[in-house]
């Protein structure tokens, strides 16, 4: 299926930093999407995930690009972020149906993970809890 997938011209150390990168990429989103949700009502927390994921997909790429400068000799400084992502798109990358890639499969996984995360239930501190 990944086959033609750009990942696979990497070299093992570029695939590898990657991975690393995708990973704290991951991380940073899943905690903040935490950040954001917490004492929140649940009607607040879908909406706020949904624009979370949507500041994700869009502001991602630059961070991808300055790690490809680091790989390849001769790619430009420049600003690769553009407009924001049509809803099409992110419904798309939520479905699994948007490309047949690693990246825009992996963005979905991303995107469910952090529902599961604003959906998480919340404990509520007891009041009569001795500190």
């Amino acid at each position: 299926m990944y086959d033609g997938d750009s990942f696979y011209t990497l070299s093992t150390a570029g695939q590898i930093g990657l991975v690393l990168l995708s990973l704290v990429f991951a991380l940073m989103t899943l905690g903040l999407t935490r950040i954001m949700m917490l004492r929140r009502p649940l009607i607040i927390r879908l909406p706020l995930w949904f624009f979370l994921f949507i500041c994700f997909v869009w502001a991602s790429p630059q961070g991808y690009y300055s790690y490809y400068r680091l790989i390849f000799d001769g790619l430009p400084a420049q600003w690769v972020i553009g407009a924001l992502p049509p809803p099409q798109q992110m419904i798309g990358l939520l479905t699994f149906q948007h490309q047949a890639t690693l990246s825009a499969h992996s963005v979905g996984v991303l995107g469910w993970a952090m529902l599961a995360v604003a959906l998480w239930p919340q404990r509520r501190k007891c009041r009569n809890a001795a500190d």
